[in-house]
């Protein structure tokens, strides 16, 4: 079954854990335990109080209890999905990004009654950097406006406005009330002036084209199999996931960093050998010439090259309440790949809420700017832009191993 991964992003109050809660009870999701426990919670409005299947996680943070990104999962006959529910504060940005990192939607709320504010501007920009296609723009609330088309028209118009300039390549807007249900999985009774689809009806429909095997090839080497038995006493296999792209028996390929070429001899998977493979498979790729190949190695078509460079210019989203500065020294994970490396300059801080430029010595925690770093050895790494699987890296510091900042290769 199609599986969709999208996040949830809105201001206070907007209704997140309510439509999250929503769509779980209404598309039966919701364990009988579950159901009990917050039947006897209370009630909002003469209603269940649906935002509590996820406002457990708040009364943790106030204890102090470190919440990165909850996960929630529930399926239709239609699609399996998964929820990166990251809280919305402008001191959980960093949660956001990860959240965000590996999903093919976003949905944006904003309350019918205030509109467009700051916090819109800021996760549709942090969307848009993290280059997720599609946005649902769900104006909530729309019970407490009289179900006015007219509002829901200005909102469109207002968020259109701004978000013309972040690239998204697809939006779409829908009107609900998360608190009695309107839009979300069932249509509204009090909006017939809808005529579009429900919020999880336009969830199971939407195609996700996913772009990973119409990309270039791209293969990072995890593991290099040499079981040394009699049974395979010459078998040498490069295991790992195919990023992008599709690899066929008889490629001529390239082994990057180094440059070393070679042919495609089998591509074995659990099931037994295939004549080619395509993101995002799991397989061993054997060649038919014996070079020295490593973990971190990246294995590519000949004809189309990823950018190979120890100097790389990106954008940072820095996650440590100690700042970053010019000198400051990090592992930089990138595919299956370490390697040191020293960062350069910051180029600028990007203010979220209005995509201004500004010059600044450091970055401070949950704040993203442009930084250039320096590897001690080449890497193979394409612009995020092209390729989110091989223009994303993680930085660690070596004296904590916590992770410091997630980048978004924009060059070399």
């Amino acid at each position: 079954m199609d599986l969709l991964r999208f996040i949830t992003a809105g201001s206070v109050d907007d209704g997140k854990s309510t439509l999250i809660g929503r769509l779980l009870y209404d598309s039966k999701s919701v364990f009988q335990d579950q159901l009990e426990a917050i039947e006897r919670a209370g009630q909002v409005n003469g209603q269940v109080n649906l935002a509590l299947l996820t406002d457990g996680l708040k009364a943790e943070r106030e204890q102090g209890i470190t919440i990165d990104v909850a996960y929630k999962y529930f399926s239709t006959p239609k699609r399996k999905f998964i929820i990166a529910d990251a809280p919305g504060h402008v001191q959980y940005t960093r949660n956001m990004v990860t959240g965000a990192s590996n999903v093919d939607l976003a949905i944006i709320l904003v309350d019918a009654r205030k509109g467009v504010i700051e916090q819109t501007y800021r996760h549709s920009y942090i969307v848009s950097l993290l280059r997720i296609p599609y946005i649902v723009v769900c104006v909530n609330k729309m019970d407490l406006v009289e179900f006015s088309q007219k509002r829901f028209e200005e909102i469109k118009a207002e968020y259109l406005r701004f978000a013309a300039e972040l690239g998204i390549k697809e939006i779409e807007f829908i009107p609900i009330s998360a608190l009695n249900g309107d839009n979300v999985v069932d249509p509204s009774q009090g909006m017939p002036w809808w005529k579009g689809n429900t919020l999880l009806g336009y969830l199971e429909e939407i195609d996700i084209d996913s772009d990973e095997s119409k990309q270039e090839a791209r293969f990072p080497v995890q593991y290099v199999i040499r079981p040394q038995t009699e049974e395979f006493h010459d078998y040498r296999g490069y295991a790992g996931q195919i990023r992008s792209g599709i690899l066929k028996r008889g490629d001529e390929i390239s082994v990057l960093p180094s440059g070393l070429k070679s042919r495609i001899k089998s591509i074995d998977t659990h099931e037994g050998s295939v004549e080619e493979a395509f993101a995002p498979m799991s397989v061993t790729i054997l060649l038919e010439d014996e070079i020295d190949i490593g973990r971190g190695d990246m294995i590519v078509l000949s004809g189309s090259p990823p950018i190979v460079s120890q100097d790389l210019e990106a954008d940072i989203c820095w996650m440590d309440s100690k700042a970053l500065v010019p000198g400051n020294k990090y592992l930089l994970r990138q595919t299956t790949g370490s390697v040191k490396s020293a960062v350069r300059e910051i180029s600028f801080k990007i203010e979220t809420q209005t995509h201004e430029k500004v010059e600044v010595s450091q970055l401070g925690l949950n704040e993203i700017g442009r930084i250039r770093i320096r590897t001690a050895k080449p890497i193979a790494f394409d612009k995020y832009s092209k390729n989110r699987g091989t223009g994303s890296f993680v930085l660690v510091d070596e004296g904590t191993n916590n992770t410091v900042g997630a980048g978004m290769i924009s060059g070399s």
